[in-house]
């Protein structure tokens, strides 16, 4: 297993090992042991799946009180994946890192908790696949719009599909430190 840090502290891209021959592949996509000894020593208690078609964009999402791990993938299809870093405590608080993930590549991200996630389709369509730390709690949903000109994610589309949710977020400039995901800021409330 490989394992790449990327310019985000605590985003990881993982490229697990995969065997394959003319009938197919085999690899393993988790092995709480082998996690642990890269440093993820987490619980997963939820996962998820999602299926979309070209152009959808999902995101950007988070939790406030009950703020979630993922370990992210995809299954079919190809995504553009992008996390942004919401931890006002860290060198990289406000910014964001991309990566295309798909099928051919199996490339897996660990976004740890505190950052804002989304993704765009660029197949025709995608599944996508996440672990989480945390359950979902759909009171606790915050988002930023997906084209924030503050954040100026560059997003390899134009005018993505968006649900009314994801159309109406806030742009992250309107946002409290209250209404970020709750980690490190009791040290400066």
């Amino acid at each position: 297993m490989k394992v790449t840090e990327t310019p985000i502290e605590g985003v990881l891209v993982i490229e697990p090992q995969v065997f394959g021959d003319e009938r197919g592949f085999f690899s393993e996509r988790f092995n709480a042991e082998r996690y642990r000894d890269l440093g993820l020593d987490v619980s997963f208690v939820q996962d998820n799946l999602s299926k979309s078609r070209a152009g959808t964009l999902r995101g950007l999402h988070f939790q406030k009180e009950y703020p979630q791990g993922k370990l992210v993938e995809v299954l079919n299809g190809v995504v553009y994946d992008v996390v942004v870093d919401l931890r006002p405590l860290s060198p990289t608080f406000r910014e964001w890192h991309g990566i295309e993930l798909s099928e051919p590549n199996r490339l897996q991200v660990w976004v740890p908790p505190g950052l804002a996630h989304g993704f765009c389709v660029l197949s025709e369509r995608a599944d996508f696949y996440y672990k989480c730390t945390e359950y979902y709690h759909p009171e606790d949903e915050g988002g930023i719009v997906w084209n924030d000109p503050d954040l100026a994610i560059d997003w390899p589309i134009q005018n993505p599909l968006l649900s009314e949710k994801d159309a109406s977020l806030p742009e992250l400039a309107e946002l409290s430190i209250r209404d970020l995901p709750q980690v490190g800021v009791e040290l400066i409330s």
